[in-house]
C-alpha cells in the first residue's frame, strides 16, 4: 500500500476554512497523482485555523473556537476523500462532546472514499490538554480498529504511541498498519513520539507511519516535526527499521513536506505469521515473577 504523510506547515497562509480545504485538496491531489492510496495529516492540523481566528484567546476559549469549525472541516475533508478516491485521515481536531465533562476531545476523522467516516479520540492527554485553565479536554476510551483494502489499521494519536500499556493491549490484535498523527513543540517531544513509533513497529511487527505539524501561524507557538515510515527490523526490510523519513524541523517550504512510502504489508503480515527472525508473537510476561525491591 502506498501511504502519503503530509507534514503540514502551519505557517503557510490560509484565510478561511474554504481556503484551508483547498490546500488539503491540493495535497491529496498530489499524493493521488504519485500513486498514494492513503493520506495521513498531523495531530491538531486544526491549529492551521488560528490564521483566521483570534490568537490571543485564553486556552479554553481558543479550543472552543477551533471546535466550532470541526464539523465543517470534517465535511470538507470527507468530500476530498470521495473526490480523489483515497482514504484520508484528517489528523485531529478538537470537537464538541456534550456527553463528556469537560465537553471537548481531541479527535481524528478517518474518511473513506465511499463517504463513510470513522473517528478515533486521543486516549491519554498531555498536561496542557487536560489543564482546566488551558485546553481542558476529555480523553477517549476506545481504540477503534478498521479494515482498508484487506489490512487492519489503527490510528494512535501522538502521546498514545508512547504508552507500553496500550502497546501490550495491541499486541494480540494482528494490526498491519498504525497511523500516528502528532504535534510536538520541542525536539525532545518529537523524538519521544517517533522513537516510540519505531519501537511499536518492532514489538508489534507492523508498519508504523508517523507525521507531525511544522511551524505555526504568526504570533503562535512554533512546532517541530517531520515524517517517517517505520518497519520491523528484519533483513527483508533493510535491517534498520526505517523505510523513509523527513528530518524534524521548525520551518518548511510551501505547504510542507509530502512523504510517500510503498509499504510491504503482505510481507510484514507473513513475518507476523511466523517468518520473522526472532519475534515471539504476542508474548506475555504472566509467568515472570518479580523479585527484590
Amino acid at each position: 500500500m502506498k501511504v502519503a504523510l503530509w507534514a503540514e506547515n502551519l505557517a503557510y497562509p490560509v484565510s478561511s476554512m474554504e481556503d484551508w480545504a483547498k490546500l488539503v485538496d491540493s495535497q491529496v491531489a498530489e499524493a493521488k497523482m504519485k500513486g498514494a492510496q492513503l493520506f495521513l495529516m498531523p495531530e491538531y492540523s486544526a491549529a492551521h485555523w488560528l490564521a483566521f481566528i483570534p490568537r490571543n484567546l485564553p486556552g479554553p476559549e481558543q479550543l472552543n473556537r477551533l471546535a466550532g469549525y470541526s464539523a465543517q472541516a470534517a465535511a470538507l475533508v470527507s468530500k476530498i476523500a470521495v473526490k480523489h478516491g483515497l482514504l484520508v485521515v484528517s489528523g485531529s481536531f478538537p470537537v464538541h462532546r456534550p456527553d463528556l465533562d469537560p465537553p471537548l476531545s481531541n479527535r481524528a476523522h478517518i474518511h473513506f472514499p465511499d463517504g463513510k467516516t470513522l473517528v478515533q479520540d486521543k486516549l491519554c492527554l498531555t498536561p496542557f490538554e487536560k489543564d482546566k485553565n488551558d485546553w481542558n479536554l476529555s480523553p477517549g476510551s476506545e481504540l477503534s480498529l478498521f479494515e482498508w483494502q484487506g489490512y487492519r489499521i489503527a490510528v494512535v494519536i501522538c502521546l498514545d504511541i508512547e504508552l507500553p500499556a496500550l502497546s501490550a493491549r495491541m499486541a494480540s490484535l494482528d494490526i498491519d498498519l498504525i497511523l500516528v498523527p502528532s504535534m510536538t513543540s520541542k525536539l525532545a517531544g518529537y523524538h519521544r513520539v517517533f522513537s516510540c513509533a519505531k519501537a511499536r513497529a518492532v514489538e508489534l511487527l507492523a508498519a508504523v507511519a508517523a507525521v507531525g505539524v511544522i511551524g505555526g501561524a504568526a504570533g503562535c507557538e512554533q512546532h517541530i516535526s517531520g515524517a517517517s515510515f517505520f518497519l520491523p527490523c528484519e533483513e527483508k526490510f533493510g535491517h534498520t527499521g526505517t523505510l523513509a523519513s523527513v528530518a524534524p524541523s521548525y520551518t518548511a517550504e510551501g505547504a510542507g513536506p509530502l512523504l510517500i512510502g510503498d509499504l510491504s504489508l503482505d510481507d510484514i503480515r507473513m513475518m507476523r505469521r511466523g517468518q520473522a527472525e526472532v519475534w515471539p508473537g504476542a508474548w506475555k510476561a504472566d509467568h515472570v515473577a518479580v523479585t527484590g525491591d
